[in-house]
């Protein structure tokens, strides 16, 4: 059954939707992203459709849905769940929850390897600890039983990337809340022309990161009172040749309808998609003194 919502649509209780740019028809111009979706510790059936509402609006990506299936589906469903990454410029991961089939996992290893983009939101680094392809693709993740052995801490201390080796676990956030990002590459594609720092919705802030954090570049970062030190929530990698944006940022629906969150979702997955960045810095975005809320 699909269902008409705004400008995009939304299939419900099915494995595959589109949504295309609301801007203008979609054209030789649109990015094509695939979404993966249907296993999360959070509420992806509310995060997802404001995914797809933001980057619809964007007018710059015609988006499919492929919903996974559920926790403790028989292998049979497995079986038939296997995504044709190569037919899309970039694969956006709401996706948290038990480990992909293996020949999937090798699909999506080649896929960005040889130049596929690549958006980890939020929880997908919670994803996969025992996919060692994966862990180089995000850089950094957490929980899942993550620990020394998965890689460093990454953080920002004293004006200094720091890449921690200490031992103990991955991955940890205290109460949701409102914090600022500050921007540390304000010439890279996706950063720039955003304010130095700025305001974000009410959302967890992920703490104690830990992985290989190769090919690394860190983008911005936001202060945890929890670990009084910067924890990154803007990252860039490359694996192979492929190009891979990662934010731990964007827990909930609310969170996630920050102007400033869909810009940088937009902007990022534009950047993974094709290696640039045309859409604008908008209007919206939040500064440091107030939270810019998109209905």
């Amino acid at each position: 059954m699909m269902k008409i919502l705004g400008t995009y649509l939304v299939a419900l209780g099915a494995a595959v939707c589109l949504v295309t740019p609301s801007s203008h028809a979609a054209d030789d111009k649109a990015l094509r992203i695939l979404l993966v979706d249907g296993q999360n510790n959070h509420n992806w059936k509310a995060t997802s459709p404001v995914i797809l509402s933001s980057l619809a609006q964007s007018g710059r990506f015609v988006v499919e849905v492929s919903t996974a299936p559920p926790k403790g589906a028989p292998k049979e469903a497995w079986a038939e769940w296997n995504p044709k990454f190569s037919e899309y410029a970039a694969v956006v991961s709401n996706y948290n929850g038990e480990l992909w089939p293996e020949p999937v996992q090798r699909s999506f290893e080649k896929y960005v390897s040889e130049g596929g983009g690549f958006v980890c939101l939020h929880a997908a680094n919670n994803s996969f600890p025992e996919w060692l392809e994966y862990n180089r693709m995000i850089g950094i993740g957490g929980w899942g039983g993550r620990n020394e052995k998965n890689g460093p801490l990454l953080y920002r201390k004293e004006g200094q990337v720091v890449r921690d080796t200490v031992k103990g676990s991955g991955g940890g956030h205290g109460p949701q809340h409102e914090f600022v990002v500050e921007v540390l590459e304000k010439e890279h594609p996706i950063t720039k022309g955003f304010p130095l720092k700025w305001k974000h919705a009410a959302d967890e802030l992920y703490h104690a990161l830990r992985g290989p954090a190769e090919n690394l570049v860190l983008l911005g970062v936001a202060y945890s009172p929890v670990t009084q030190r910067e924890e990154p929530m803007l990252l860039t990698l490359s694996y192979g040749k492929g190009r891979v944006f990662h934010t731990p940022m964007g827990h909930a629906d609310v969170s996630m309808r920050c102007a400033g969150f869909q810009s940088v979702l937009e902007r990022g997955t534009e950047w993974a998609a094709s290696g640039s960045v045309t859409l604008p810095v908008p209007a919206d975005f939040p500064g440091l003194e107030a939270v810019s809320a998109r209905p």
